[in-house]
């Protein structure tokens, strides 16, 4: 998540607020699947609570952590302390994606659909360029279809279309790509786009 219009940053931070009183901790499904792709340095934009982060780095990733909710930058601090990972966390706009260096692995699930449509796009080119050649960006976004319209700032968000992460990332190799369906509140659905694309080396 980042500062993606207050609605949305309320939404989450109340959400990370009762995960972290429940202990809820676990990855989610997008989680789980890329977790076993992510070596080296990684950058995890959006990281929330930060259960990505954490898994990563124990086994053995550095992990550059960043997000606009107060509660899980304060969260995921002290659990990165607790159990001395190389985990390096920051409160941060990432509208702005003012991130220096390249990484192995870049991270960003379920962040770009918070962004305008402008602002998500050109989001998704500086993912590109953060990533090392031969490294991977790993994206997950909201796509059309959704219906479910709660965590969304009505002031700017962006339902990707279908096939479009695939296609902003031709002429990579893609290593993971899944579409899905996920029932969400009072009848409404959420339809995403995962992919995992290794930039050329050249």
């Amino acid at each position: 998540m980042t500062n993606m219009g207050n609605h949305s940053i309320e939404f989450f931070d109340s959400q990370f607020a009762k995960q972290v009183a429940q202990g809820d901790f676990a990855l989610n499904p997008f989680e789980q699947a890329v977790l076993p792709l992510l070596y080296g340095d990684v950058l995890d934009l959006g990281c929330g609570l930060g259960n990505l982060a954490v898994e990563a780095a124990r086994k053995g990733c550095r992990v550059t952590a960043l997000d606009a909710s107060p509660t899980a930058v304060a969260h995921l601090t002290r659990r990165a302390a607790a159990e001395k990972l190389p985990i390096a966390v920051s409160e941060a706009d990432l509208r702005q994606m003012d991130v220096r260096g390249q990484f192995d692995c870049v991270v960003a699930i379920g962040l770009l659909m918070f962004f305008p449509e402008p602002s998500a796009r050109t989001a998704l080119t500086r993912i590109q360029q953060l990533v090392k050649p031969g490294g991977l960006a790993v994206v997950n976004v909201l796509i059309e279809g959704t219906t479910f319209m709660e965590m969304f700032d009505p002031s700017g968000y962006y339902l990707f279309r279908e096939n479009e992460l695939p296609e902003a990332f031709l002429g990579w190799t893609t290593e993971y790509l899944k579409f899905g369906s996920f029932p969400a509140p009072k009848k409404t659905l959420k339809r995403f786009c995962t992919l995992v694309a290794r930039r050329p080396t050249t």
